[in-house]
């Protein structure tokens, strides 16, 4: 089921998550349904505080990103996860986020993440990635944490991109994929 991503200005985006048991009702299908949005909206991950779920989730799908470049893509639910460790040097890249459509910006994030989590199975894993793969997990792990990219930008740029998430908190934005506004 496509469920609707919240917008700009929501609080659950502001909010730290919660562990999911492993005895969670209803994970399967809310990891489907998440995956199904994702795909609508053409992002490459998603967070579970994107569809109104204060809960410790996240998908990465990067495969279509490695077409052409050498590495491989991931696709993959992340339950629980912790970053362990961001290493290697720092570069930047044009990011964009479901959440604040039509804005992109620069970001500056390390270039390695070592990170531990749950599949869906609940089997437990300690994974080294780098590349696209360590920068989408950075920014769907920053949701979880309640931070959005947006945040890592210069006090001047988000001066100048205020009117722009108001104008996205409050509806006034033309997307193609179901949207909630808080406003």
């Amino acid at each position: 089921m496509i469920l609707p991503i919240v917008s700009y200005g929501d609080p659950v985006l502001r909010s730290k998550t919660k562990e999911i048991p492993e005895d969670f009702p209803g994970l399967s299908d809310l990891i489907d349904s998440m995956w199904e949005t994702m795909y609508k909206a053409n992002g490459v991950g998603l967070a579970a505080p994107q569809i109104s779920k204060s809960l410790r989730l996240f998908l990465v799908d990067t495969m279509s990103t490695y077409e052409d470049e050498e590495g491989s893509g991931i696709k993959k639910a992340f339950i629980n996860p912790e970053i362990l460790s961001e290493t290697g040097d720092k570069w930047g890249f044009e990011e964009g986020c479901l959440s604040i459509p039509k804005i992109r910006e620069e970001v500056i994030r390390k270039e390695i993440v070592r990170i531990k989590y749950f599949d869906e199975h609940f089997k437990e894993f300690e994974e080294t990635y780098d590349g696209m793969n360590a920068r989408v997990i950075q920014h769907e792990y920053d949701h979880i944490e309640g931070i959005l990219f947006t945040d890592h930008l210069k006090p001047l740029k988000k001066r100048l991109l205020r009117s722009k998430l108001d104008a996205i908190s409050k509806g006034k934005i033309e997307i193609d994929y179901k949207m909630k506004f808080p406003k």
